[in-house]
């Protein structure tokens, strides 16, 4: 037995870790480890800060529902799961697929069916605002199309605000999915979203306060676009004219996302509305890969909590 400085307690911890059966476990907590003692010693971390930093992930988790997810929101003001976008997008990126985008805390894998040609909007008071069209393809990264792919969109109603913030949960509106036809053609209509900023009425919120960050995010329509055999395709498209187009304060924006709508445009399905045309990209799915997605409906995540605890209670 030897005395621990502040040093050596950082060897000794990862000496009780060497004997870790699962590889990759062990490789993720050695860094863990290492990171966060080296954080510690960088800013001379105080007894007082160390337990407001407790006291604050506690509130994170506390303020985490089936229908919220404060801790994925965290990581989205970090720019943690931008990162992982990153790292997660380059094979894709490479081959030629559409550029990802953040999947966000409000996604609903239950979103109602809605036919081509048909509104994301099913009620008329949130209907209020620019009604506008979407259309365009889905193919594969040569540019052949993609028979029956399905898309989810989503976004903000009228008043800046996600179904799940604005009604009952039950309540489901500004979202769908449809199939593209034979072609991988897609069209629906909408409402030209608002910029919005995200929940600050959390201690995420708080901290972003703390930060004098606006906490706004520009104008956008999440869209997740998927078929067998390719990757799914977790993006976004963000309107050029929002203020906050380039200050996404969780760094969701890149140019190839950026669109506007115009009237006359070439092919459009409906040549009375705005318009923004979109061809989606796909990859691909790597031999053995995961479906891609960065992110998860908050009620599955609640849902594998409950289990996880159930399992570990016999």
């Amino acid at each position: 037995m030897k005395d621990l400085d502040r040093f050596a307690i950082t060897g000794a911890v990862l000496d009780q870790l060497a004997g870790t059966p699962d590889p990759r476990l062990k490789r993720i907590l050695e860094s863990a480890v290492r990171h966060l003692h080296d954080f510690a010693r960088e800013v001379e971390l105080t007894p007082e800060e160390w337990l407001a930093g407790i006291a604050f992930l506690t509130a994170v988790g506390q303020a985490c529902t089936p229908h919220r997810q404060e801790f994925i929101l965290l990581s989205d003001v970090l720019g943690l799961s931008r990162l992982i976008n990153v790292m997660h997008d380059a094979r894709s990126r490479a081959e030629g697929a559409t550029e990802t985008s953040l999947l966000g805390p409000f996604f609903r894998e239950a979103a109602p069916e809605v036919p081509l040609g048909g509104s994301l909007a099913a009620r008329p008071e949130s209907a209020g605002g620019k009604e506008i069209l979407l259309f365009g393809r889905v193919t594969d990264a040569d540019g052949a199309p993609i028979p029956g792919a399905t898309m989810d969109l989503w976004q903000t109603n009228a008043e800046g605000l996600y179904d799940l913030q604005a009604e009952d949960p039950s309540v489901v509106d500004m979202r769908g999915k449809l199939r593209c036809d034979a072609e991988g053609r897609y069209h629906l209509r909408t409402v030209k979203p608002v910029g919005y900023a995200v929940p600050l009425d959390g201690p995420v919120g708080r901290l972003v306060h703390r930060q004098g960050r606006h906490g706004h995010r520009p104008a956008h329509i999440h869209v997740l676009v998927t078929a067998p055999g390719y990757q799914d395709l977790v993006t976004a498209l963000y309107f050029a004219d929002d203020p906050h187009i380039g200050s996404d304060t969780v760094f969701g924006v890149s140019a190839s996302l950026v669109v506007s709508e115009r009237m006359g445009l070439p092919d459009s399905p409906r040549p009375d509305l705005p318009a923004v045309r979109y061809d989606f990209r796909l990859s691909p799915l790597a031999a053995g890969a995961t479906s891609g997605r960065v992110g998860a409906d908050p009620s599955r995540m609640a849902a594998a909590v409950a289990a996880a605890e159930a399992a570990r209670a016999g």
